[in-house]
């Protein structure tokens, strides 16, 4: 019996093929500065002046991936984690990097409490509609 084949069914899923934990892609990091910005409706945008990420050796490719992504189309913070499969929070870290790198640029929605309330809209328009 061959301990060469015991060893790779550790590390290798024939099926999903090689196995890496979500820790590893953001080298061991839960949280990063720009967190707090990132919910899950918060849309990414790649910048279109940036350089190309495949480029930049500190990016992984997980990062390229985000910013190719967003360069097709603004995408949300949860889009993305769907779309490459990661948890969230490995998202939310990742993005925040390629922000610091200004690689991408996220914009927030407004809040519900910032946003007019309806029944002063309604006033304004039958105002306007009077004038």
């Amino acid at each position: 019996m061959s301990t060469e084949g015991q060893g790779r069914s550790h590390w290798f899923d024939d099926e999903a093929g090689p196995v890496v934990r979500p820790y590893a892609m953001t080298r061991g990091r839960t949280s990063h500065a720009a967190q707090h910005r990132l919910d899950l409706i918060a849309v990414v945008v790649a910048e279109p002046d940036a350089d190309h990420p495949e480029t930049d050796p500190a990016l992984s490719p997980e990062h390229v991936d985000i910013v190719g992504l967003c360069r097709d189309a603004p995408q949300s913070v949860a889009e993305l984690a769907a779309g490459l499969d990661l948890p969230i929070g490995v998202v939310r870290v990742l993005v925040g990097d390629l922000v610091d790198a200004r690689f991408v640029h996220v914009n927030r929605p407004v809040p519900p409490a910032d946003l007019p309330d309806e029944s002063i809209l309604r006033d304004v328009i039958n105002g306007l509609r009077a004038l």
